[in-house]
């Protein structure tokens, strides 16, 4: 019993460290980040961090757009 309670942490972290490795995860977190920068920069924004560490950049940068939009003023 005690070699289990001892052993538990170990495997749980071996376990995280493959997931974290996964040449898959990062190649679609990289995919995604430069489709986001490339839609952001279309619309004339820049990508800034908003702080959060999800494992997704649509939630972890926000495009901001700066100046004018192109719209026409209301009102």
């Amino acid at each position: 019993m005690r070699i289990r309670v001892l052993a538990t942490p170990v495997v749980l972290g071996l376990a995280l460290a493959a997931c974290a490795s996964d040449p898959n995860v990062t190649d679609r977190y990289s995919s995604d980040f430069d489709r986001l920068t490339e839609q952001c920069r279309a619309r004339g924004g820049i990508l800034s961090p908003t702080g959060g560490t999800t494992g997704r950049p649509q939630t972890e940068y926000v495009c901001e757009v700066r100046g004018q939009t192109g719209r026409a003023p209301s009102g």
